[in-house]
């Protein structure tokens, strides 16, 4: 508990999905003061600036860089360039400011997209060059996973103790529900509540059903970046994830059956399903920091489905 004690705390991303849950659990669960946390937002401070990122890494302790442009396939496939250049901008000019400005910590939370389309399952840190990652979300990857060259080098050369984190495909409240740029299971919520509410019988949904993913509950994952930046200081990667895989094709049923929602459901085949399969060895996080997951899935999925019927459906219906 000590380890907090008085420090400033810089949390890029710090309003969005994940930094939400974070820095509750850094106020409720380890009593930082929230005039301690520092929280850009991306209207006022656009970290794609250098001077920006030099004013946010003033008089901090421990910087988090969450920030990040992402969505789902449709949105990768979309934006490849812009997803590449925002997310690698963003990054490696923070992590040179924190440097300058003598920041004692910096964590990067990278992307399970980083890892070859064929890595071999459960994925293993030791296998994050062992090729090249799936074609959909490789300019997002990439541009990631250049940030654990950065911490590695600067690491190397400069003593700075910057540490990487692999989050697998997160899911919880508060997540992105808009139909452009969400992850599956938030689109997979919206797209079954609002037909089973306008009366329809059948979903389009992508892919063909077989490719697997695993996937984190929101809280799970603030908490393992929170033990990982009090207890991981080495150069390695270190996955956040349940080690536990489920195909698209029991997600949506799964999903169905929470919702409610009875029709028929068709798979668009000529859309892509993305990397074949994911599932992340989970070991390193539990000897490193003592991190494993606690949320199953199915008792992940009843909150989040309660959270958008009560507020995020709300919020849907004002921004339209």
């Amino acid at each position: 508990m000590t380890f907090w004690n008085d420090k400033k705390i810089l949390i890029t991303g710090g309003a969005g999905f994940l930094g939400s849950f974070l820095i509750e659990k850094l106020v409720k669960d380890r009593g930082v003061d929230q005039k301690n946390i520092k929280v850009p937002r991306s209207k006022d401070m656009n970290l794609k600036i250098w001077k920006n990122c030099v004013e946010a890494t003033k008089d901090v302790d421990i910087v988090i860089h969450l920030a990040g442009r992402v969505g789902g396939i449709g949105y990768n496939l979309k934006y490849p360039a812009i997803l590449f250049f925002d997310n690698a901008i963003m990054g490696i000019q923070l992590m040179e400011a924190a440097r300058l400005e003598n920041v004692e910590k910096f964590v990067a939370i990278g992307t399970i997209c980083a890892y070859p389309k064929f890595t071999p399952v459960p994925f293993k840190e030791e296998d994050l060059w062992n090729g090249y990652p799936e074609e959909t979300n490789a300019p997002y990857g990439l541009a990631k996973k250049m940030l654990l060259v950065q911490a590695q080098a600067y690491r190397q050369q400069y003593g700075f103790n910057a540490i990487y984190l692999l989050p697998v495909n997160l899911y919880g409240p508060r997540d992105n529900f808009e139909p452009e740029s969400s992850h599956v299971i938030s689109a997979l919520i919206k797209k079954m509540y609002d037909a089973k509410l306008e009366g329809k019988r059948e979903i389009t949904v992508w892919g063909t059903g077989k490719v697997t993913r695993e996937f984190l509950y929101v809280e799970d994952a603030a908490e393992g970046i929170i033990l990982a930046t009090e207890k991981y200081n080495k150069p390695d990667p270190v996955n956040l994830g349940t080690g536990f895989e489920v195909s698209i094709t029991e997600l949506i049923r799964l999903i169905a059956d929470l919702v409610g929602f009875d029709g028929e459901i068709k798979h668009d085949t000529s859309k892509p399903d993305g990397q074949p399969r994911r599932c992340l060895d989970t070991n390193k996080a539990w000897e490193e920091f003592g991190f494993k997951a606690k949320t199953d899935l199915r008792e992940g999925l009843k909150k989040t489905i309660k959270w958008y019927k009560e507020v995020g459906s709300k919020l849907n219906d004002e921004k339209n």
